[in-house]
């Protein structure tokens, strides 16, 4: 079973982090952050994630550290319970609809971060969320884990819709990348490490 837990405790943030790759679907999500937990919950439903988040940040400053830091550890995390990544489809890409709100996400899970985010035009708030926080979330958990992941907002209005898309949608890509579709359990490359 491909599944990780990691403590990690900061003078700005305390986080236990769980992630079962192979898990039924289950979540249990408390930021002290709402509209993060809504988006995390999404993610893991839609990649038939087991999640279980617990984190208590220093929110009296802002969001900013519990939503970096939480993308730090499950970024390690699922870097740890994927392993060697023997056999797994490695690429996915994947058109995302919420309502009026069309987002694409793509992943290598390559073992090489890099990060393309282009979502323009996204109003600084959603409810009291910062909406440049996305972005962190994004960067902190591609550092972490290896991957390379390219997300562009194809068209959008509603910021929470747009947001919802794009969580929506790497939820699925990694769900389908790191499903294992060699029986032989090779690695997923020509020069046969990633």
């Amino acid at each position: 079973m491909r599944e990780a837990t990691i403590n990690r405790e900061t003078t700005e943030t305390k986080i236990n982090l769980t992630l079962n790759i192979d898990g039924l679907n289950q979540t249990e999500i408390d930021t002290g952050v709402g509209f993060f937990n809504h988006m995390l919950t999404l993610f893991a439903a839609h990649g038939a994630f087991e999640l279980k988040v617990n984190a208590a940040g220093d929110l009296d400053v802002d969001f900013h550290h519990t939503v970096e830091d939480v993308g730090i550890v499950l970024g390690q995390v699922f870097k740890e319970a994927l392993g060697d990544k023997k056999g797994i489809k490695r690429y996915a890409s994947d058109f995302t609809p919420m309502d009026e709100s069309l987002s694409l996400v793509s992943v290598d899970v390559s073992n090489r971060p890099y990060l393309v985010f282009d979502v323009e035009g996204l109003p600084e708030k959603v409810g009291s969320f910062d909406t440049e926080l996305v972005e962190e979330f994004f960067r902190a958990f591609v550092n972490q884990a290896g991957i390379t992941l390219h997300v562009k907002l194809i068209h959008g209005r509603n910021s929470h819709h747009i947001i919802e898309s794009i969580f929506k949608g790497f939820g699925r890509v990694l769900n389908e990348a790191v499903t294992v579709v060699d029986p032989n359990g090779q690695v997923p490359s020509t020069k046969g490490t990633l």
